[in-house]
């Protein structure tokens, strides 16, 4: 091998070079340390000559470059190749040749050789050697970065694959590449069949061929709205449909996320048509409460009720039976709604109309019921007190179905007489006709609190309850003002009471005080 003039290259770093001479000649073997030594690099090379040296070296050993040699006695460039092909990872190959044909080396470069060079010409060894060493490297990062990407599809499939939402990744152009387990419930679709497939598959068939992917796309980066998808057996499906864009490597992604709002649109359509009924039912109830209260000399008469939700079931009523008498009516519909509302409203108008007709209260209350009991059934019943005022006389007479006790408080704060239950609630009497609960006699000061149990039940965190007792104690500390204002100082104790909770129940109060 003659010695070349080592070629003028830029000044590189000292840097370690780890060189594999695959040659018969040891001088060869030397000059191409020497001749790499020019170009800046600390060399380490080990010659080997033969498949087996070859084989053990690279398994032993990390190398940073071969160098083989065309012809050896026994051993060729192709078979070193070979060897190094199976048990080497991508260690740049340079074959370096004293003759050989244009057509040979063209081979060589296709079987994986990176370069050759002519032992008598071996100015481009080091230009040749620094630019395979920095393809390496291009290739090495390449691949680097190729295993991160697996590596991160894996991990995003890994999690789709166990999304209960439906999952699809497109590519640039619309094509579906991966679908989760997830798009089986929600659209039909096996997730297999859906691979290759253009997104057109699942938007409804009205639309145009890429409607929804143009709309995707000119939407941004990031959308999620509610629309109608097509099922793989043409039927449609409520969708809440996300979409999103995302970069793995070089390419654009597009993933799409749904999931089957089918129940949540029918949970909404339900909870609208309950606000409806519940405004319709609020109407209806508004129209039941006296407008006002009734003016009778010698007595200050007022009512209020505050539901807990949109309507309640408490009702309470003032109406004239004859000229000097006046009916008075505190109750509580079980249940809330429309249906209640209007049983509370058929209610007041037969118990209007049999009063009127009726001598006692126990007897209206039987002929009440008698009226109502096919409305009622065995859901729902009515707890009532019913009372007469007869004004000039000064007396009262009541029945009371299974309601909360009436109490009479004198002027000096005792509890005089306590309006107790005749009976159960309207629907619960059964064929036993109401009595009535006798007369009480009215003085001066007289003050008559009737409630239902949305009061006497508030009850604060600590679940103690507001109670009949603390009831009273408002009304003997606001028995100076008027009717109209003690109602409303019994409603705020117990809303007060039980704060910060949220209101429960009705609460409902009646108030006679006796000038």
């Amino acid at each position: 091998m003659s010695t070349p003039s080592p070629s003028p290259t830029s000044p590189q770093p000292v840097t370690r070079l780890r060189v594999l001479i695959v040659e018969d000649s040891e001088f060869d073997a030397r000059l191409l340390g020497t001749l790499l030594r020019t170009g800046g690099w600390e060399v380490a090379s080990r010659r080997v000559s033969t498949a087996v040296d070859l084989e053990r070296a690279l398994v032993g050993e990390d190398w940073d470059l071969i160098l083989c040699d065309h012809t050896m006695p026994g051993f060729s460039a192709p078979e070193a190749l070979q060897v190094v092909q199976r048990v080497a990872r991508d260690i740049p190959f340079i074959i370096i040749s004293g003759g050989i044909e244009e057509g040979v080396a063209i081979d060589a470069m296709k079987a994986g050789a990176h370069d050759f060079l002519m032992k008598g010409a071996l100015g481009r060894l080091v230009p040749a050697v620094q630019r395979e060493l920095k393809e390496a490297d291009i290739r090495r990062a390449r691949r680097a970065a190729e295993e991160a990407l697996r590596e991160s599809e894996l991990r995003y499939r890994s999690v789709w694959d166990n999304s209960t939402d439906a999952v699809l990744l497109l590519d640039a152009l619309g094509i579906i590449r991966f679908a989760n387990p997830a798009n089986l419930p929600v659209f039909g679709w096996n997730p297999a069949d859906l691979v290759g497939l253009r997104l057109d598959v699942l938007q409804p068939s009205e639309l145009p061929p890429g409607h929804w992917w143009q709309a995707f796309r000119a939407s941004g980066t990031a959308k999620s709205n509610e629309t109608v998808a097509r099922r793989r057996d043409g039927s449609k499906v409520d969708i809440d449909l996300a979409l999103t864009e995302m970069r793995m490597g070089s390419d654009l992604w597009v993933v799409i996320f749904s999931r089957d709002v089918t129940e949540r649109r029918r949970a909404a359509e339900e909870i609208r048509r309950s606000r409806e009924e519940f405004a319709a039912a609020r109407e209806i109830q508004q129209r039941l409460f006296p407008k006002e209260a009734p003016r009778l000399a010698g007595y200050d008469i007022a009512g209020a009720s505050h539901p807990a939700e949109a309507t309640g079931g408490d009702y309470f009523d003032f109406f004239p039976i004859d000229p000097d008498c006046l009916g008075m009516v505190i109750a509580d519909v079980s249940g809330h709604g429309l249906g209640p509302s209007l049983l509370m409203a058929e209610a007041r108008a037969y118990l209007r109309l049999v009063a009127r007709g009726t001598a006692g209260p126990g007897e209206v209350l039987t002929r009440t019921q008698e009226l109502l009991r096919d409305d009622l059934g065995r859901e729902r019943f009515i707890t009532l007190l019913f009372l007469r005022l007869l004004s000039a006389q000064r007396r009262l007479q009541f029945a009371n179905a299974g309601h909360t006790a009436g109490l009479l408080i004198g002027q000096d704060g005792a509890v005089r007489s306590v309006l107790g239950r005749t009976g159960r609630p309207l629907g619960r009497q059964g064929d036993v006709p109401y009595p009535s609960g006798g007369e009480v006699a009215l003085q001066p000061g007289d003050i008559l609190l009737l409630l239902t149990d949305g009061i006497e039940e508030a009850i604060r965190p600590d679940d103690e309850i507001f109670g009949m007792e603390r009831a009273v104690e408002v009304v003997r500390s606001h028995r100076d003002r008027p009717a109209a204002e003690i109602v409303e100082a019994v409603c705020t104790a117990a809303r007060t009471f039980s704060s910060p909770e949220p209101q429960t129940d009705d609460l409902t109060v009646v108030v006679l005080k006796v000038l």
